[in-house]
């Protein structure tokens, strides 16, 4: 059993920010800010890739709801919402989750920037592909 099912089960032991029958949403058990926070279905899904909609419009709504809670209790001036779906995209914990990274100021923690590494590529054939 993987760890956030491990949590959603009650047999680790866990910070709970939200709970209902569908999603639970944890602290992050290594803050990056304060107040970093993980939502989670209760159902296994891998990643978003074969989560259902109808979960997925549920996670959604209560990252929002979470993320302006979060914001204004602990008067945070923005946030970054994150999900990294694969290996390859960082995901650490095969349990699809969402971030809610509390932003304080620029240098309260280092999250990757989006630096282009390959040549430009032409995005009509890109967009071509993607049809």
């Amino acid at each position: 059993m993987c760890v956030f099912c491990n949590i959603i089960e009650g047999t680790i032991p866990s910070y709970k920010v939200y709970e209902d029958n569908d999603i639970i949403a944890i602290l992050d058990i290594s803050q990056l800010t304060k107040g970093h926070t993980l939502v989670i279905p209760k159902r296994h899904f891998t990643s978003i890739y074969d989560c259902d909609e109808e979960t997925l419009q549920k996670l959604i709504v209560v990252v929002q709801k979470l993320a302006i809670k979060i914001s204004e209790k602990l008067e945070a001036k923005g946030c970054n919402i994150l999900n990294n779906n694969n290996p390859e995209a960082e995901q650490s914990v095969d349990h699809l989750h969402f971030h809610i990274i509390p932003r304080y100021g620029d240098e309260d923690c280092q999250l990757s920037a989006f630096k282009p590494t390959h040549p430009e590529y032409d995005l009509a054939e890109v967009l071509n592909q993607l049809k």
